[in-house]
């Protein structure tokens, strides 16, 4: 599904260059649970915004469903990403003035899917999520882990193939983060890639394989006794 080749990446400033990803070589398969790990600063979120097509790389090559994207214009990244992408982040993203419906909503306007259809296909994902009895709720009448539910919902509804999480129990108590990492398991078993960035050793060990950066660079790989067998 993933393969990138020898990418780079690089801010420039009037006064420094700095390297935020330098030749990084891996690859992910269709149905993979990837944890990747490192210090602040290391790349983590660059990495994850190149792989979700939010921004180019400097140098290489880029590939996703077999499609070289480093070349592509914007236009054309966002088609891709609007349509098998889905991101949940550490800060849950959700429009305040949006009610619990309207968010989880949004892919599917974007994507041009007729009401009836959106309607739906957000009552179903709500049902399953659990959160179907706050659908006319706004954001701020939920808890952390309420939304961050939410948050998933808008991620899966448009049935994207790959959902791109960064630190996605950063914000929540122990309990909710719990929830929160069975509910991307579950997503997994079911068929969706995840590529997950993350600080917690507790929430990598949800992962098939962790892929450890540093200072730009991919320095080492961990296979555990989840890795499915994947064609």
């Amino acid at each position: 599904m993933i393969r990138t080749v020898n990418l780079k990446k690089l801010y420039t400033t009037e006064e420094v260059e700095t390297t935020a990803l330098n030749n990084v070589n891996l690859e992910i398969r269709a149905g993979e649970f990837v944890a990747v790990m490192g210090p602040s600063g290391c790349g983590k979120s660059t990495l994850l915004n190149i792989v979700g097509l939010l921004d180019n790389p400097s140098s290489g090559e880029y590939w996703f469903l077999d499609q070289e994207i480093s070349k592509m214009n914007e236009r054309q990244r966002a088609a891709i990403r609007k349509q098998h992408i889905g991101f949940v982040f550490q800060s849950f993203n959700l429009i305040d003035e949006l009610t619990v419906f309207e968010n989880i909503e949004l892919p599917l306007v974007y994507q041009g899917v007729g009401a009836a259809d959106r309607k739906k296909r957000v009552m179903d994902t709500m049902e399953h999520m659990k959160i179907a009895h706050r659908a006319s709720h706004f954001p701020q009448q939920l808890s952390g882990g309420q939304q961050q539910r939410v948050a998933i919902s808008r991620a899966v509804v448009g049935n994207q193939k790959l959902i791109l999480a960064d630190e996605p129990t950063g914000n929540l108590d122990s309990k909710n983060g719990e929830e929160v990492m069975k509910l991307l398991t579950g997503l997994n078993e079911a068929g969706t890639t995840i590529v997950m960035v993350t600080h917690s050793q507790t929430d990598s060990a949800y992962a098939h394989r962790i892929i450890h950066l540093f200072d730009g660079h991919v320095v080492s790989e961990n296979h555990s006794e989840k890795t499915p067998a994947l064609a």
